[in-house]
């Protein structure tokens, strides 16, 4: 208890006192703040210009099959390289803007899928009823969401219904009238089936079902190149995320609602930051039972196997044992790029994290 009857000078020196430490106090909390304040500037400065500085790559690849240069006219070559670069420096755009590897991969896709030259929207194959059914998926590597649809039938981008599944929706596939119907409800354009229409397709089909018709078989005998063709795109992304994406109208003659590898995830598209994203496209079946996307990533990320070791083992040594024909293209979270492929050709191109841009389609030449 204070004593009141304390001198006046000693209350004095007390009260200075009292001052004197509050006033200190003071000082300290507003050096710890100003301090405090600096740390979160300095922080917030570097993350910004880390990311401003962030690499940033993408591969693309339009399908693999028999693609030979003596079968290639100057003129359809050139037209089949255009497209692929116009598709892989518009992603690689968006990309350097700090858009979301997720975007960057849709639209990107889009562009391929808008084209007449690929097996995927327009220029889709043809089922053997003379129709149109597309499968899409995606895979973000950070989150590990995905999303996929399969036999979607008037969806004008189906790549666009996946991104909306895997953001959008508690699930990772729908299917036919359902997806078409999710879509739709959630303002996804749609489209008559005939849009998907192209000669060059109708072509395949016919070719495709005179073989099976002469051959003793049946349905399943129509092994030709017509079964090959996929479209897709992986990034590494400003965020330091990777995501892979895949797109295409299947395998030509196709029946009964067959479902390839491009919409299942693990199959033809996987995506995890702790090792790499995959984009698949080649004879699915073969692509599903060994698990293809997602086998290279666990090679890495379990066996510690840089990416194109992985990539290469699985493409030109477990599916050639199986006769699985077909490549992939794939990125990992440092930026480098795997394109093998056990085909004699591969659509496809890529930007590096240097900025350096290919273009390729055969087995001997970039």
């Amino acid at each position: 208890m204070f004593n009141f009857n304390t001198p006046s000078t000693t209350v004095n020196t007390v009260f200075d006192a009292v001052k004197w430490f509050s006033s200190s106090v003071k000082k300290s909390c507003l050096l710890a703040l100003s301090v405090t304040s600096l740390s979160f500037s300095i922080s917030a400065f570097a993350h910004e210009h880390q990311s401003e500085n962030a690499p940033v790559a993408i591969a693309i690849h339009g399908g693999a099959g028999t693609i030979l240069k003596s079968s290639m006219t100057p003129e359809k070559e050139a037209a089949y390289k255009a497209t692929l670069e116009q598709a892989v420096k518009h992603g690689y755009s968006l990309l350097k803007q700090g858009v979301p590897g997720e975007q960057a991969v849709v639209e990107t896709i889009k562009i391929l899928e808008q084209s007449p030259l690929f097996n995927a929207g327009v220029g889709a194959v043809y089922t053997f009823d003379g129709n149109h059914e597309l499968d899409a998926s995606i895979m973000h590597g950070g989150t590990k969401n995905a999303g996929a649809v399969a036999g979607v039938t008037t969806i004008k981008s189906p790549i666009e219904a996946a991104l909306l599944v895997m953001e959008s929706s508690p699930h990772v596939m729908l299917s036919g009238k359902g997806a078409e119907q999710y879509a739709a409800e959630n303002g996804l354009e749609q489209v008559d089936n005939t849009m998907f229409d192209t000669e060059f397709r109708k072509h395949a089909l016919d070719k495709a079902k005179a073989r099976m018709a002469q051959a003793s078989a049946g349905y399943g005998s129509q092994q030709g190149n017509e079964r090959f063709g996929t479209v897709g795109a992986v990034v590494l992304d400003k965020q330091g995320n990777i995501v892979a994406g895949t797109s295409t109208g299947g395998m030509t003659a196709k029946r009964y609602g067959r479902i390839g590898d491009s919409p299942i995830i693990g199959a033809g598209t996987y995506a995890d930051n702790e090792s790499c994203a995959v984009s698949a496209t080649g004879h699915g079946e073969f692509f599903i039972r060994y698990h293809v996307a997602a086998d290279i990533c666990a090679r890495m990320k379990y066996q510690g196997l840089s990416l194109s070791e992985a990539a290469d083992k699985v493409v030109n040594d477990i599916l050639v044992e199986a006769k699985g024909d077909g490549g992939v293209i794939a990125i990992d979270s440092a930026g480098n790029i795997a394109m093998p492929f056990n085909s004699k050709g591969m659509y496809r191109a890529s930007i590096s994290t240097d900025g350096d841009v290919t273009v390729a389609i055969y087995k001997d030449a970039l």
